[in-house]
């Protein structure tokens, strides 16, 4: 499989767990701020850190299920910015899927993008850099946050959540191909 075929592979297996939780708990996570989202991203890497560390787990989310967990709370995160509101609107999982897939599109242009540029550099990176910089990612938001949501140079809120993403995919890829642990 070439990257291509691999990212949408590991899109869909995150895409099918997120639209069952979806069609069992509804949007609950519209009452999300961003600070929850982001919360929530940190405990998963911080777990997938603990892990690493220790080399050892006593629950059963093993690495893979936490950067698939990752993926679609930044895929949550990126419809929070766009709804604007904390509202418990409850959205159709149809519409939730079109919204997945709007995000995941943008996310993986992205990933072309900058593997024209990098040469697929990911390919090489250890698993404890894809926890490290999703990481780095979530303290970024969390200042942006303290700024009140402004930056003056740097990107926004959304472009670190899209990185967040495109780390999660290269994340499950190289545990797929074998060459990082679950």
């Amino acid at each position: 499989m070439n990257t291509n075929e691999q990212y949408d592979t590991a899109i869909k297996t995150c895409e099918d767990i997120f639209l069952k939780k979806t069609s069992d708990y509804g949007t609950s996570w519209r009452v999300y701020r961003t600070i929850s989202v982001v919360d929530q991203i940190y405990i998963k890497a911080k777990r997938i850190r603990t892990i690493q560390e220790k080399g050892e787990q006593k629950i059963g989310d093993d690495i893979l299920s936490e950067f698939k967990g990752m993926l679609n709370y930044a895929v949550i995160g990126l419809i929070q910015l766009d709804k604007q509101n904390d509202e418990t609107e409850d959205l159709q999982v149809e519409e939730v899927a079109a919204l997945y897939n709007e995000k995941v599109s943008v996310a993986k242009k992205l990933m072309l993008d900058k593997n024209h540029d990098y040469g697929e550099a990911w390919r090489d990176m250890s698993q404890e850099s894809f926890a490290d910089l999703i990481v780095a990612k979530l303290l970024r938001i969390k200042q942006i946050l303290l700024n009140k949501g402004e930056t003056i140079m740097s990107e926004g809120i959304d472009a670190n959540y899209y990185d967040i993403m495109n780390y999660a995919v290269f994340g499950l890829i190289l545990i797929e191909e074998g060459k990082h642990s679950t």
